[in-house]
């Protein structure tokens, strides 16, 4: 009987968003390559999402491990560090200009997702690779089988797959779970010529307008666009019940959430061009975390998947996948030293932004609001 060997890489990344990239970056600045392999068919696939802001101490540190941290601050946002909070009456009851001195820049998802893709060799990436199951072989050594029936196995199994990981089942049982509040989101499209109004709403760079139980978040993009958020408290099947084929029924029932909201605010969905998305927001358990299992880890969503009211989940991915890359650069041979050193760090820091971001979403929601948020800012200099 013949036997057919399966393609062997040694380290093999399952998704490459921000902390896949990082990681492969990094470990090809060392001299170290990884095969990465992701379910969308290609990087255009989808949209990356809105502004991240890259905090100094972990997304801009990630940057700097990777040699990309100069390009990265070509393509930051000019002023999209301003904030500006209101109440549901439209009353501004905080602003703070960005005056480059914030040490959190902003950039587009898009934009750094590119950059981190750029800075791999060509056809690093495999697109169109869908884990359907993992398997362990003894020895830290792993199957991975695809989607379209191909498989490899590998020494190192990285999970950066996201919120609903297929790599975290061979780690842990913990599933996300729903935090409460749901999400609406809506672009408002060449703000300043077309809606002028909520242009000036929003600001140049983030809007919290904030009630008991609801809200909305907003940002402003380096196209000129708005991104809203409408944020509700409500039971898990609230979205279910809207049909968002009909834009402008459902464009209804969302704000009928917001009766008695200024017009202003209740303009930034009754406005808003194209559909409306709807999304859930679900989070791991503070201080998820697992025993070392020989060969496999995770990082981003994938292992402290949290709600975004920290702004620490982009960044922490960078980070993750930047420490990762420096561990394993710094134990060659020995991958399980490598893994437990990474994962010393990353747990505590991990369970300590969880834990802050789902603190700050019952400060930003509660019966007084928005005076949670504007008592972190009074707390913490911006």
């Amino acid at each position: 009987m013949t036997t057919v060997s399966l393609p062997h890489h040694p380290v093999a990344v399952v998704g490459a968003g921000l902390g896949g990239l990082t990681l492969a970056r990094v470990l090809h600045v060392h001299g170290i390559e990884a095969a990465l392999f992701d379910l969308d068919v290609s990087p255009e696939a989808r949209t990356q999402g809105g502004m991240l802001d890259i905090h100094d101490d972990s997304g801009q540190e990630a940057l700097r491990a990777a040699g990309l941290y100069e390009e990265f601050l070509t393509r930051v946002h000019a002023g999209g560090q301003a904030v500006r909070v209101l109440d549901q009456d439209g009353i501004v009851r905080f602003a703070a200009a960005d005056d480059g001195t914030h040490g959190r820049p902003e950039i587009d998802r898009g934009e750094l997702r590119d950059l981190l893709l750029d800075s791999l060799p060509a056809g690093r990436v495999r697109w169109g690779a869908k884990v359907t199951d993992a398997q362990p072989l003894g020895g830290g050594r792993h199957r991975v089988t695809l989607a379209d029936g191909t498989a490899f196995t590998t020494d190192l199994l990285v999970g950066a797959d996201g919120a609903w990981s297929r790599i975290r089942s061979l780690l842990s049982s913990a599933r996300p779970a729903y935090t409460g509040v749901s999400f609406v989101e809506a672009d408002l499209l060449e703000a300043d010529l077309r809606h002028p109004t909520s242009a000036e709403v929003v600001g140049g760079g983030m809007l919290f307008a904030l009630g008991a139980g609801h809200g909305f978040l907003a940002h402003r993009e380096t196209d000129g666009s708005l991104h809203i958020y409408a944020a509700v408290e409500a039971p898990e099947d609230w979205l279910d019940g809207i049909d968002f084929t009909n834009t402008e029924a459902a464009k209804t029932v969302v704000l009928k959430e917001f009766d008695g909201w200024a017009e202003s605010l209740r303009a930034l969905i009754a406005d808003a061009d194209g559909a409306l998305v709807p999304r859930l927001i679900h989070a791991l358990p503070p201080g998820h975390r697992w025993g070392r299992i020989p060969g496999v880890t995770l990082l981003g969503d994938a292992a402290h998947l949290m709600s975004p009211f920290a702004g620490e989940g982009a960044n922490l991915a960078l980070l993750d996948g930047a420490e990762l890359g420096l561990a394993v650069a710094a134990h060659p041979g020995d991958t399980e030293a490598a893994l437990a050193a990474y994962e010393a760090k990353m747990f505590p820091r991990a369970q300590a932004s969880a834990t802050r971001s789902a603190v700050n979403q019952s400060l930003l929601f509660r019966a007084d609001a928005p005076q949670g948020l504007l008592d972190i800012f009074a707390s913490t200099p911006h």
